[in-house]
């Protein structure tokens, strides 16, 4: 049996007035933060990573199939191609939107003089996705490896793609970058690349 309607009771004006509210004031309060942090130009968020100062993991990854650079096939990678020079290292895939984003800053990342730019093609759905990617966005890597496991990148220490490691002469990782490179950080991200290398010479 329904029971009659003047026994139906609900919650208080004044806290169905609150159960509104709050969570309105909530996200306006997160969307604030978000706005902020976006519009101050600040560097990538650093997550710690325990590789920072460690040698790079060993792995050895084959090359993206069909992937063409300059009229030459792109080769792969491994752990002992991170040696002789500063390499930056960028985990990336085909499926990841801050990818796409951040995809020009890698292209005149690679510009830069005395930087190698390598690139870990992360757990993509198919061998021909990445090679897609890069063939429509351009190829910024002198090498990438196919992380189809993503066994090299959990060794990294990887989060989330996209991140980005410094890796000194040596074969150190120096550095961590999380999150997109863009116009306004890009400066301060070079420093720290170049900061890197200064680091790794004086040891």
């Amino acid at each position: 049996m329904m029971a009659p309607l003047d026994e139906v009771t609900g919650p208080p004006p004044v806290r169905r007035s609150l159960l509104l509210i709050v969570p309105a004031l909530a996200f306006a309060a997160l969307a604030a933060v978000l706005f902020l942090r976006l519009r101050s130009g600040a560097d990538p968020a650093a997550l710690p990573s325990a590789m920072i100062g460690k040698p790079v993991p060993s792995f050895e990854l084959p090359a993206v199939p069909g992937l063409i650079a300059a009229g030459a096939p792109v080769p792969g990678l491994s752990s002992r191609d991170l040696r002789g020079q500063i390499t930056v290292v960028n985990v990336f895939a085909s499926w990841c939107a801050p990818c796409q984003v951040e995809h020009p800053m890698l292209m005149r990342l690679a510009k830069e003089p005395g930087i190698r730019l390598v690139g870990i093609d992360y757990k993509e759905p198919s061998p021909e996705a990445g090679q897609r990617f890069l063939a429509r966005h351009g190829v910024p890597f002198s090498a990438v490896g196919a992380d189809a496991s993503g066994r090299a990148a959990i060794d990294f220490g990887v989060y989330g793609v996209p991140e980005t490691f410094i890796v000194g002469p040596d074969g150190v990782i120096r550095d961590k970058l999380v999150g997109i490179l863009t116009p306004e950080n890009f400066a301060s991200v070079l420093t720290r690349i170049r900061a890197a290398g200064k680091v790794a010479a004086a040891q």
